[in-house]
């Protein structure tokens, strides 16, 4: 009787199957090779190669490993065991029921970004790549100010919103200059409470935010299905 397919002996991974592995794990979180190239801090060219199954270098191999954030950034030049057909393809449902598809709109002004905090009791700010010192810190206090404004929004007026709403865009302003262009998705959760297990969950609506470098925003992007609080 024939037996499912198992892991091979540990083995340094081949150009081909590297090629195959990274373009499923670029795929699966909706990348382009533009951006993985910006995440990795390599050339796109170099990505197009490893895709195509050429050799590659081992500090190649190391940036690819960080921006998947892989905990060993060694992982892809040890030998170890390769993952059948099988294998692979699990991991890829795995990956599709722990997130969901979101389709990514664009934001740019600073009135769009303050409506976003009134009507959204959660969110899920996150960089899509990483960023010099500059734009980080101002995407971080991007966040806070948003953060700041949604838990007391219904407590200003509306002249004073007028002035979030430049503050706001001030931000994203500063992150334009910068070369790093905002996209946001919005969903509905079911939270409940842990401490009051005959509590009802009830829903809630959640804004995420991601940056891209700009001309390499994606239509779509991957979120996590679980929403944690705190």
């Amino acid at each position: 009787m024939p037996t499912a397919a198992t892991s091979q002996p540990p083995r340094t991974i081949t150009p081909a199957e590297l090629a195959t592995a990274v373009k499923m794990f670029r795929e699966s979180r909706k990348w382009s090779q533009e951006q993985l190239a910006e995440i990795a801090r390599i050339s796109t060219r170099t990505v197009q190669r490893l895709e195509n199954g050429k050799p590659s270098e081992l500090d190649t191999r190391r940036a690819i490993a960080r921006a998947f954030e892989f905990k060993d950034i060694d992982v892809l030049n040890k030998p170890f065991s390769i993952p059948t057909a099988e294998e692979l393809e699990s991991a890829r449902q795995e990956f599709e029921r722990e997130h969901i598809t979101l389709d990514a709109h664009p934001l740019t002004n600073g009135r769009q970004l303050a409506g976003l905090a009134e009507s959204h009791s959660l969110d899920l700010c996150t960089p899509g790549f990483e960023m010099d010192r500059e734009p980080a810190e101002a995407f971080a206090a991007l966040v806070d100010y948003f953060h700041d404004y949604r838990d007391c929004a219904d407590l200003y007026g509306e002249v004073r919103k007028l002035d979030i709403c430049d503050e706001l865009q001030g931000y994203i302003d500063t992150l334009s200059a910068s070369g790093v262009s905002l996209r946001y998705a919005t969903r509905k959760v079911r939270l409940g409470l842990h401490v009051n297990t005959d509590a009802q969950p009830f829903e809630a609506s959640v804004v995420c935010m991601v940056t891209y470098p700009v001309g390499q925003e994606p239509a779509q992007f991957a979120a996590p299905r679980k929403f944690k609080l705190g």
